[in-house]
Formats: C-alpha cells, structure tokens, sequence
C-alpha cells in the first residue's frame, strides 16, 4: 500500500498543472476510442455485472450509462429488459442509440443527482464506474432516492472502483479541492477527477440509505460489485 500511495502521489504531482476539464466536454472529446479503453482495462467486468442483473427483471435503470458497454451482456441474457439509461454526455447516448437500435431503451439526458427517478418503478438500478467522481455528501442523497426508485426488494448493483485506503480516499479529496480552489471552479460544475471514497464508507452511506448489502464481489484490487438490496 505504501508504494501505491508512494506512486499516486508521484502521479498527482505530475498532473499539478494540468487544467480540470468539465465533465461533459472530457467524455465528448474522447468519444472515439472510449470503448476500446474501457475494454482494454476490464473488458470482462461488463460481462460480470449484466450476470447480477436477476432473471426476473423487466425493468432496469443505468446511471451513468455512457455508452452502454454493459448492456450488451445484458441484453443476450435478457432481451426484453426494459432499460432507462441517463447521462451527462449527449454524444455518448447517441452512440448508445445508434449501437442499441430496436432495444427496449429509452435515454435521457441529465445529471443523476437532480432528475426524478420515480417512486418504485425498477426492478433493478445499475451503475459501473460512474459514482467514483463524487463526494460523500452528494451520494447520499442519491443513495437514497435510488432506494425509493427502486420496487420493494429491488436490486441495485453497483460497480467501481474504490480507493484502497483511507489515506487515498483523502489524498484524492484533497488535491481535487486544491485544483478547484486555484482553477475557481464551483462546487456545481462536474469535473473529471476521481475521488473514490473506500469500499467501507460506501457501505455505510448505503446502509444509511436502506439498502442490505447481499454480496460484495472482488474484480480486482480496487474494483468492486456491491449487491445490494432495497429493504
């Protein structure tokens, strides 16, 4: 761990001078190519996460939903799924429509945190490495209308990336405040800047929404699965 943070530190320090970029434009700008990297570094991940989705669901929605990698797999196992995808980015949903002509899909472009998700309305929620940009006080609140979004003994898999420690979670929050300070950049504009929160404060922002975590499925040293359960 210590010659992870050893490295990231490295990294930050590199990136020091390197303007943020608000988030719509970092995405639209990298829409070619943006598969094949997401790909390339866990193409099989995609393919694990549609598996959580339970045979029985006719209704799902996809937070974040970019392009759709995940919904590929989805579909062969369920091709009468129902899916609503929302997104910041408007390029990437429609590739996503072009990829995805004829599903069952409906899109809407928005920010997740303050569109209305409606009250017990999907069998499933689905996120996949989208939430990792976000603070602690912004999930929550989210958190918890997902859990109203969601039917009685609904679903919500959620998949990213975490940070490994305390000391990253804080490392990360900090040097995201500092370049938000200095660029004068308000806290309401989205940036792309990861600022994972560890896998244990995320459970218990969850908890404290209503949800029951069912299963925590390792991907690989930072990239988790969180089942988890509407109660």
């Amino acid at each position: 761990m210590q010659a992870y943070l050893k490295e990231l530190k490295a990294w930050l320090d590199s990136q020091r001078e390197v303007p943020l970029e608000e988030m719509t434009a970092f995405f639209t700008q990298r829409l070619d190519g943006y598969d094949e990297h997401m790909l390339a570094h866990g193409w099989d991940h995609y393919r694990v996460l549609a598996q959580h989705v339970p045979e029985d669901a006719q209704t799902l929605l996809d937070l974040g939903c970019g392009t759709g990698l995940e919904l590929k797999p989805l579909w062969q196992r369920l091709p009468d799924i129902q899916v609503t995808g929302i997104d910041l980015t408007r390029s990437m949903l429609d590739a996503l429509e072009h990829r995805y002509a004829g599903k069952p899909l409906r899109t809407v472009c928005g920010d997740y945190f303050t569109l209305e998700l409606g009250d017990a309305t999907y069998d499933v929620v689905l996120t996949f490495e989208s939430l990792h940009h976000f603070p602690a006080e912004r999930k929550l609140p989210l958190y918890r209308k997902i859990r109203r979004a969601l039917k009685p003994g609904g679903r919500f898999v959620y998949g990213d990336y975490f940070a490994r420690s305390p000391e990253e979670q804080e490392l990360l929050a900090s040097e995201c405040a500092r370049r938000r300070a200095e660029e004068n950049i308000p806290e309401d504009v989205f940036v792309h800047f990861d600022t994972p929160l560890t896998a244990e404060v995320e459970k218990k922002l969850l908890e404290q929404a209503g949800f029951a975590l069912m299963d925590d499925i390792r991907l690989d040293d930072s990239t988790h699965i969180l089942l988890l359960e509407a109660r």
